[in-house]
């Protein structure tokens, strides 16, 4: 089978597992920065932030590689304004909303000095809502979305830190529960 005309595809494909990879392993790092757990967050911290980066990158590559695809032909404006493309606009729409999300919200931390360390913290939680509009746009728009090995593997990248999420705002929601941002564990940039 020859592969060549489908190459972007392919890379776009393979460029938005990853970043759904990277951005889950982001979400779990980001997590337990902020736990109460006793860890080295110092570590954590640099870990989130190479993660989120290179999510970032292969968002960025997920979109620019579908410009030169010879099926979908999605023009710059497809792959930059949400809900103006004609591959399932609805969920690439998600899509694009998502990855412009994540990048204003990721790239916010370079700003936090001049945003405040409080704001920015309440800024950052607005991530788990893009990285869940991202995982929507996953299923609505992949073209492998109906398979059971995509959905095992699409679980198996999403569900941990879902969790992780999940409990996290549940304990927000006990009474006396620490109100502790990854902020509090990251050196100034001055």
């Amino acid at each position: 089978m020859n592969v060549a005309p489908h190459l972007l595809w392919i890379t776009s494909r393979a460029a938005g597992g990853a970043a759904l990879l990277l951005s889950s392993a982001s979400v779990i790092c980001g997590l337990m920065m902020s736990s109460k757990r006793k860890m080295s967050r110092a570590d954590l911290r640099i870990v989130h932030e190479a993660l989120s980066l290179t999510a970032l990158a292969m968002v960025v590559l997920h979109g620019v590689a579908l410009l030169g695809d010879a099926w979908l032909h999605p023009g710059l404006s497809g792959i930059a304004v949400p809900f103006s493309g004609t591959y399932r606009p609805f969920w690439t729409g998600l899509g694009i909303v998502s990855g412009y999300g994540l990048a204003l919200l990721g790239l916010s931390y370079y700003l936090r000095d001049r945003i405040g360390a409080a704001r920015w913290r309440r800024l950052h939680r607005l991530t788990a809502v893009f990285w869940l509009l991202a995982i929507v746009h996953t299923i609505g728009a992949g073209s492998d979305a109906g398979e059971g090995w995509f959905l095992i593997g699409l679980g198996a990248a999403v569900v941990p830190a879902a969790v992780l999420l999940a409990l996290r705002w549940l304990g927000r929601a006990v009474p006396g529960e620490a109100d502790r941002g990854p902020e509090e564990f990251m050196p100034s940039r001055g």
